[in-house]
């Protein structure tokens, strides 16, 4: 029996965007973003939207329409979330609205750890 992959451990380098990849869009296959949506389907609050993870220079950004208005009163795309790849340590980052910054909220070697404070969201910091 062959041991379990640590997904965690792999590292992809990052040449751009897919769109502006050499090798054309799709051509990347990427293990984190792919974690991040599969993630996102099984979150707590306004699981009815579709989020979208954006691909950034050293990490993922998860966008988001503002079901509850407080944010954005059309209900347009706000931020969710920032989570920055600091090898070895991933990085989360919740964004202060009021202020227009992003603000980090925790740490982790593991991308999981981060994805549950995401997706469980008890105080309403990611989606507000």
């Amino acid at each position: 029996m062959s041991p379990a992959l640590d997904l965690d451990a792999i590292f992809v380098p990052s040449f751009g965007s897919p769109a502006t990849s050499p090798d054309g869009p799709g051509r990347v296959f990427d293990f984190d973003k792919r974690r991040i949506e599969r993630a996102l389907r099984q979150r707590v609050r306004y699981r009815y939207v579709r989020p979208k993870v954006l691909r950034e220079v050293d990490g993922w950004r998860i966008v988001s329409p503002c079901c509850s208005r407080n944010i954005d009163a059309d209900g347009g795309l706000i931020d969710i979330a920032w989570l920055r790849k600091d090898p070895p340590i991933w990085r989360l980052y919740a964004r202060d609205h009021a202020r227009g910054v992003w603000a980090e909220r925790e740490r982790s070697e593991r991308l999981d750890e981060l994805l549950d404070a995401i997706c469980l969201d008890p105080q309403r910091v990611f989606w507000p």
